[in-house]
């Protein structure tokens, strides 16, 4: 499970930050609104603080220590993946790790984590998120779901001869 983990975390990172790159430098350049649909749109967005950009300033180690809070999270997230013991378990702690990973890498070089999904609907604005932030929602889903029904993507005991 250890080596599936580690594969979704390195997917998830890879895509975070290829898209990010694309976005930077491909598609808002000069930054800009695209509108897709009716209720999505791709928008630049600097996210200086948390989840939801929650606690955001200027304070200049605070993009430090937000990686560095993140990194110690995924440590955490990586000792639990060495005892995970099904695939949902190990996708979930890996797309979490991908993610934090993505969005820390974000905050060390950059200074802030590029956001640039933004879903509407009519007056209603859900904040812009990134790739990254979609695989840690994935991820904690996955975990709940391992943890209310325990016994999905866990390999059947074989039968003793």
């Amino acid at each position: 499970m250890w080596r599936r983990g580690l594969l979704v975390a390195g997917g998830v990172f890879a895509l975070d930050q290829l898209t990010k790159w694309v976005i930077l430098t491909q598609v808002m350049d000069p930054p800009t609104t695209i509108p897709v649909t009716g209720f999505f749109e791709l928008v630049l967005a600097w996210n200086r603080g948390v989840s939801f950009s929650m606690f955001a300033s200027d304070w200049g180690p605070q993009p430090y220590v937000l990686a560095g809070l993140a990194l110690a999270v995924s440590l955490g997230l990586a000792i639990w993946l060495r005892k995970a013991d099904s695939w949902i378990m190990a996708a979930g702690l890996g797309a979490i790790i991908g993610g934090a990973v993505g969005n820390a890498v974000d905050r060390l070089r950059l200074g802030a984590v590029v956001d640039f999904l933004h879903f509407h609907w009519n007056e209603y604005y859900f904040p812009a998120f990134n790739i990254a932030d979609s695989a840690i929602t994935v991820g904690v889903g996955l975990l709940l779901l391992d943890g209310l029904f325990g016994n999905l993507g866990r390999p059947k005991p074989r039968p003793r001869p």
